[in-house]
């Protein structure tokens, strides 16, 4: 679980009530400061982190800036903080990391070079590793290098409505869905149509895809193309998806129609297991092919339905991650997909009535 501490050693003293008070009431983990008076009045739900220059007897969390490795083998606390500003004290973030409760980095340079090596000297480690970060945004990135980011984050927020943006941010995860399995009908040859290919900036695990349909009561597990095609390279960060007025579902259980994907658009890739992470789009690539149409019916009786290009090398998964080529489909084939409880206004899940055809 990633978590977040306030600095409010730069806050301003106008907005510091307002920037506590939404601290607790959004349940950030933690405060941080150099002044104890400031910390007493705390509530025992939030750690309280006294960051300092040489230890001190303290009831709350002491966080000792340490500049050498000297010092840090003297270090009397579980909890340092770093300021990596070259190669010595790159070595010794990572010291403190691999055996401190708390080690705290900030980091003079914009590269995340530094940190990606902190991360990697602290894997497997059982402390925690907090990350200052200037804004919201730099929050975001560091939350996710490696594919694990920082521990937590450490930011000094302009306000209030920092804080909150900072608490949701946190709560950003991706659940996992309940795939289905879809037992295919029926397949149609519809002749030319527009479809897309989505090239996302991410490499695709190999039983991975997209969720696509063409109506939004229900989705099939779209193939990405990390498998090795005849006459044709592998492109593993692409999906051809099929037809432009098609649904694709992206985070938040939110949807899009196909049409709609640019470049940094959002998409959710789910994995045959169900798993789930949000990409980002490189590029949506339209082009005019003929097309087929997929029909296939879940357990509990929802038709879905799926219009592709109609040619072999474009594919859907099965269960267990099983390829399918979508030219070799017959009645009776099975394909993972997804039934949607909810249908949909503007991509949002809405209970009212409505029906596709």
């Amino acid at each position: 679980m990633k978590f977040a501490w306030i600095d409010l050693r730069i806050v301003p003293e106008a907005h510091r009530t307002a920037v506590i008070d939404a601290a607790v009431h959004s349940r950030i983990s933690g405060v941080v400061s150099d002044d104890p008076a400031l910390l007493d009045d705390l509530p025992p739900t939030i750690t309280r982190v006294l960051l300092t220059e040489e230890h001190v007897d303290s009831p709350h969390l002491v966080t000792v800036a340490v500049h050498d490795q000297d010092q840090l083998d003297r270090l009397p606390s579980s909890s340092a903080f770093v300021q990596v500003s070259d190669d010595r004290t790159l070595k010794l973030a990572c010291a403190a990391a691999e055996r401190l409760d708390h080690t705290v980095v900030a980091f003079t340079d914009p590269t995340k070079i530094p940190l990606e090596i902190v991360i990697a000297a602290a894997d497997g480690a059982p402390g925690e590793l907090v990350t200052v970060v200037a804004d919201l945004v730099e929050a975001a990135i560091v939350l996710e290098v490696l594919e694990h980011g920082s521990d937590g984050v450490l930011m000094a927020p302009q306000d209030a409505t920092d804080v909150f943006k900072l608490a949701r941010l946190l709560e950003v995860t991706s659940p996992p869905l309940t795939l289905t399995t879809l037992t295919v009908e029926a397949l149609t040859h519809n002749g030319l149509g527009d479809r897309v290919c989505v090239d996302t900036a991410s490499h695709f695990q190999e039983d991975e895809g997209i969720l696509v349909g063409s109506f939004s009561s229900g989705f099939v597990l779209c193939c990405s193309e990390t498998h090795p095609l005849p006459y044709m390279p592998t492109r593993p960060f692409r999906v051809n998806a099929g037809a432009l007025h098609s649904y694709v579902l992206g985070p938040a259980n939110r949807t899009n129609y196909l049409s709609e994907l640019r470049s940094g658009s959002k998409v959710l890739a789910v994995r045959a297991d169900g798993r789930t992470r949000e990409l980002t789009v490189g590029r949506a690539k339209l082009e005019s092919r003929p097309m087929l149409t997929i029909t296939a019916r879940s357990p509990e009786g929802v038709e879905v339905h799926l219009m592709v290009q109609d040619d072999w090398h474009v594919r859907v998964l099965g269960p267990g991650g099983k390829v399918l080529n979508v030219t070799e489909l017959r009645p009776g084939d099975e394909l993972l997909g997804y039934v949607a409880p909810e249908q949909r206004h503007v991509g949002l899940p809405i209970g009212e009535f409505c029906k596709e055809l």
